[in-house]
């Protein structure tokens, strides 16, 4: 059996258990009382945010890539995240608090592109002479970074919750690097 069987079996034993059926997107004009949180995490299959915080199914969307990074891509995500819950009438959280949270960790391999300018400012889109300020060596100043930049867009909601985590692959456990606060001060 190769790899994929294997998945489509176990997704036979998930479906008998579980559906997702109307908990993201239900098509009344009702808040979604489970969804609490959006995190940005690293693609590392190591680290799944869902699986690292227990998360179940429905509390958070998760948004991944290369690094779990604040990247010009992820803030149109966002945007259009965000118009997906305008047009459908979903309000996150049924318009109580609601987290952002940027989670990256160690061993990264991002890190070892430090080497390559060049291909991180094509990830980051900006000008080679910048790309130290995006710290790809630390995840906990990366962190820090990441959320300074959040709090700089205009169109995320200021009171929602913001954070930054840092999960260590070595110990398992995950590091508050930016307690949650508003985006904004209100």
């Amino acid at each position: 059996m190769d790899i994929l069987d294997s998945m489509l079996e176990r997704n036979k034993d998930f479906a008998a258990e579980h559906t997702a059926a109307g908990t993201l997107m239900p098509s009344l004009p009702l808040a979604t009382p489970n969804l609490k949180a959006t995190i940005i995490g690293c693609a590392d299959m190591r680290v799944d945010p869902a699986h690292v915080l227990g998360i179940k199914q429905g509390e958070a969307l998760v948004i991944r890539n290369i690094g779990g990074r604040i990247t010009p891509v992820v803030l149109e995500e966002l945007g259009l995240l965000g118009r997906i819950g305008e047009v459908a009438r979903v309000v996150p959280a049924g318009g109580g608090e609601f987290h952002l949270i940027v989670f990256q960790h160690t061993d990264c391999g991002i890190t070892r592109l430090a080497g390559d300018p060049a291909k991180l400012a094509h990830y980051f889109q900006i000008p080679d002479a910048e790309v130290n300020s995006k710290t790809v060596t630390d995840p906990r100043a990366a962190v820090a970074g990441d959320v300074a930049l959040l709090r700089t867009i205009p169109a995320l909601p200021g009171k929602w919750l913001l954070s930054g985590l840092v999960y260590d692959v070595a110990t398992g456990l995950v590091e508050v690097v930016v307690p949650p606060a508003p985006i904004r001060p209100a």
